[in-house]
């Protein structure tokens, strides 16, 4: 039988939980929307675009994965649909965002749990732009 006390801890370790992630997604939240909104996000893209070529996509697309690793999947989507991208970019895209996604929140909630979230977050991008190269190879 649960007892009143667990029942308390659990809700305040899932209060602290919520406010620390909102403390994260909110900023990067609004400065991503500054980003999308403001001649920046073009002078971003113009700037990455040969990087981007690397992995075969227009700079534009810096926006996906922006949103994608600092927001979440769904964030990714919805710019990845603003844009004019080729069947072939979406996949490459949509892999480098399965691997690589909601960084900010993800990293908050594995910090819960004691674990060192550097290199792991380091790893997970590394291995996004990999597969995304490979893939920009061979499809």
């Amino acid at each position: 039988m649960l007892q009143v006390n667990t029942i308390k801890r659990g809700l305040q370790k899932g209060l602290n939980t919520f406010i620390t992630l909102i403390k994260i997604i909110i900023p990067v939240y609004a400065l991503v929307t500054v980003l999308k909104y403001t001649s920046l996000m073009q002078i971003l893209s113009t700037w990455m675009a040969p990087m981007m070529g690397y992995l075969g996509l227009p700079g534009e697309a810096i926006m996906v994965l922006v949103s994608g690793y600092f927001l979440n999947i769904y964030a990714a989507i919805a710019v990845m649909t603003s844009l004019d991208l080729a069947p072939r970019a979406i996949t490459i895209l949509g892999t480098m965002i399965g691997l690589s996604h909601s960084l900010v929140i993800e990293t908050a909630i594995i910090k819960q749990l004691k674990i060192k979230t550097t290199l792991l977050v380091i790893l997970r991008v590394i291995l996004s732009l990999v597969a995304g190269f490979i893939l920009n190879i061979l499809l």
